[in-house]
């Protein structure tokens, strides 16, 4: 029995981050004087909170574990003082659960090698970026979709579902996966809270459509999900699939969906 398991989340698991991270870090390092008679090559406490412009006594507590609120400010300056690099930023963010001012979403326009994936996939599949706009589709999910994918210039799956009427025809349970598409994009949106596209896409389709405009004001939150889809399709009949999402490494506002095909 291992005793002593290190906790993944909490103030526990902040104050142990941050200290390790502070004894990695010498005084050279950050511009101050060394001496051959310190007893650890890195940073003291009172050191760290002096060039971070905090309190030592707050910088203490935080390390020890105990339940504070830190500020983003705060966990910025804390990550600049260490010398932290962008991954190690993102997990102190996280740890503390506090969203980092900082963070700015890669594009999520597709190069050639996620293209090329999307086309590996044997079943209908097809990249969303922070709006909903499909960056790309294999031609399963062009079969899947035709008449609107490959038919109009800019594809959104928000559009699609509330503005194009095939998406009545092809989901037959249309009301109940629109009005969960709807909690499911209104939870993403806290990812991109100063995304002015992401805001214009909403303020668009209240205007375009009534039902999205009443769904999305009830406030209704819900994380995206795989499950079962089912598909009335002009050409195949009644189609039935198990929908996976994905996160590409190294696209932060994209995202990969596919179906499967239940057997």
């Amino acid at each position: 029995m291992i005793d002593n398991i290190e906790s993944l989340s909490g103030p526990g698991a902040l104050g142990a981050f941050l200290r390790t991270h502070r004894e990695r870090v010498t005084p050279e390092m950050v511009g101050l004087p060394g001496s051959a008679r310190r007893r650890t090559s890195g940073l003291r406490r009172e050191e760290l909170a002096q060039i971070s412009g905090i309190s030592a006594t707050w910088y203490t507590w935080i390390e020890q574990g105990r339940d504070v609120s830190v500020s983003a400010a705060t966990l910025d300056r804390l990550a600049k003082s260490l010398q932290m690099e962008p991954a190690a930023r993102e997990y102190l963010f996280s740890l503390a659960s506090v969203k980092d001012p900082l963070a700015v979403p890669l594009s999520g326009a597709p190069d050639d090698s996620l293209k090329n994936c999307v086309n590996q996939i044997t079943g209908p599949g097809y990249l969303l970026d922070s709006c909903w706009n499909v960056l790309a589709w294999n031609p399963p999910a062009g079969a899947l979709f035709s008449g609107w994918l490959g038919k109009v210039e800019r594809p959104n799956l928000l559009d699609f579902m509330f503005l194009h009427p095939l998406s009545r025809q092809l989901v037959p349970d249309w009301a109940e996966r629109a009005k969960r598409v709807v909690a499911e994009f209104r939870a993403e949106t806290s990812h991109y809270a100063h995304s002015d596209a992401v805001r214009q896409k909403v303020i668009s389709l209240r205007g375009q459509s009534s039902e999205f405009n009443q769904w999305w004001t009830q406030q209704e939150v819900l994380a995206r999900e795989g499950g079962a889809r089912r598909f009335n399709h002009p050409l195949s009949g009644e189609t039935r699939y198990r929908q996976q999402t994905f996160f590409p490494a190294g696209y932060a506002d994209c995202k990969l969906v596919m179906l499967v095909p239940e057997s």
